[in-house]
């Protein structure tokens, strides 16, 4: 075997079998989408009531349907993506790669506000944050399917999941301890997030980052998986037929999106509210990337065990304890005084408990889409996809409504000393909220989800070998 060879992927029983060049390089694919993607969920709320100055309660009205608008742009990708041909580049690189460039602009226009009355700014914000989230489906959905087409092996995939969620967390990580810092270092603002220049030099650097992590993966991973599309199905025309079908004839898909609802919206709220926590709670928002530091820091460490979790205990298995023991540490922390040290701990605990299953996540993804082809006969990559991101859009529009509503519920002024109320509803969406959403991700897990890694491999194989649950491909 030629070393060139050796460097894309070999094949063993049948598998293919990645180089760790394109598995490191497919991580920088979500690496380069956390530069982006992070801004909106961590820092937007912060920019529209602080800066902006929008009532709390209209933030929360742009964020929730602006999400929901985004998650119905979704089939539109997925349908679009399927109808594509495998050419020069594959079949899902080129959008990705096109999407990220016009994505990093999208990201820097909405960290910028015009001199608009309150209306016009409000008009300003619902235009360009849809409009980011268009951009968003034709870029995410392509860079998921290409996970799929890569390998079909079970620890590879586990391994191509372990990277993805490195880069997700690196991504969280620097942007957490970075954003802040930047943002005061050109905002003149005496400490304090209060004016426009800062955020849009922050979120130009990060744009930036975006797009180079981006070029990684598209020059770096390669679609090693050929499948025959006309024998798939994959012609058939696309539509709201295609789409409901391909949810409902999935019964593990359906349990994905249905713990995602839970898993996201957590993370999300975690990471929306840790600036003001920080800020309010404890009193100098400085803490805000220390802390982020470190849960994020940890986060990433833990992570890189998924492989050999996967391995030893099973998907299903590892995602259901880490559910577990992360809604007992939110909730220890939601009762316990509020104090720097134990917070800093649960919150690290929660948190490493909300990334390796997140992780894992990105597995079960590809393995429903496999599972999909082989129950149906028709494999829909673009539009399975699409299904699991409608649960991921949805759960970013319950965090928005659960961090600005609270805000706007319990009397939050900007810039101002907060009420006993919104202290206490700031640490509760910090804390009670994920305990209780880690806790209902466990239950769907558990007892929906039927898919066993066992199971998997033999599906694996049938296709492998041109079968599906009813005969020949």
């Amino acid at each position: 075997m030629t070393s060139a060879v050796q460097e894309t992927a070999a094949t063993i029983n049948g598998q293919k079998k990645l180089s760790w060049r394109e598995k490191i390089g497919y991580g920088f694919g979500d690496l380069g989408n956390g530069f982006m993607f992070d801004l909106g969920q961590a820092y937007l709320t912060k920019f529209y009531t602080d800066v902006a100055l929008i009532n709390p309660g209209m933030v929360a009205t742009i964020m929730a349907v602006t999400k929901i608008y985004d998650a119905f742009m979704d089939p539109i990708a997925g349908a679009f993506v399927d109808s594509r041909k495998i050419g020069k580049h594959g079949k899902f690189r080129p959008v990705m790669m096109v999407g990220a460039i016009v994505l990093s602009i999208l990201t820097v226009i909405t960290f910028t506000m015009p001199d608009f009355p309150m209306w016009g700014r409000i008009v300003y914000a619902f235009a360009t944050y849809m409009a980011w989230g268009t951009c968003y489906s034709f870029t995410n959905l392509p860079y998921v399917g290409l996970a799929n087409v890569m390998t079909r092996d079970v620890d590879e995939r586990a391994q191509l999941a372990t990277t993805r969620q490195a880069g997700s967390l690196g991504a969280q990580w620097i942007t957490g301890v970075a954003f802040i810092p930047i943002i005061l270092l050109f905002s003149n603002s005496d400490g304090k997030v209060t004016t426009f220049h800062g955020y849009a030099v922050a979120a130009t650097i990060m744009a930036l980052l975006g797009v180079v992590c981006f070029a990684v993966t598209f020059f770096n991973c390669k679609e090693h998986i050929q499948v025959n599309r006309e024998k798939t199905g994959d012609k058939e025309k696309e539509g709201v037929g295609a789409y409901i079908k391909v949810v409902f004839t999935n019964k593990p898909l359906l349990a994905i999106i249905l713990m995602t609802l839970f898993t996201i919206s957590a993370m999300n709220t975690n990471n929306a509210m840790m600036l003001y926590f920080a800020e309010y709670n404890l009193g100098n928002m400085g803490l805000q990337p220390v802390i982020n530091a470190i849960q994020m820091g940890c986060s990433i460490v833990a992570i890189l065990s998924i492989p050999f979790l996967v391995k030893k205990f099973g998907k299903k298995q590892v995602a259901v304890v880490c559910f577990v023991v992360g809604a007992v540490a939110n909730l220890i922390n939601y009762f316990l005084p509020t104090n720097l040290v134990t917070f800093i701990i649960f919150v690290t605990i929660g948190y490493v408990c909300l990334a390796i299953p997140n992780g894992i996540t990105w597995a079960f993804v590809n393995d429903v889409i496999d599972y999909g082809e082989w129950h149906t006969g028709i494999r829909k990559e673009g539009i399975t996809v699409a299904a699991f991101n409608f649960s991921r859009k949805l759960a970013q529009s319950l965090a928005a409504v659960i961090t600005a509503g609270i805000l706007g519920v319990t009397g939050y002024v900007a810039n101002q000393v907060q009420s006993q109320a919104t202290l206490n509803g700031i640490k509760g969406a910090m804390t009670l909220y994920p305990a209780v959403a880690l806790f209902a991700a466990m239950l769907i897990i558990f007892f929906l989800y039927g898919l066993t890694d066992d199971k998997y491999r033999k599906i694996a194989d049938d296709l492998n070998n041109g079968k599906w649950e009813k005969g020949n491909l």
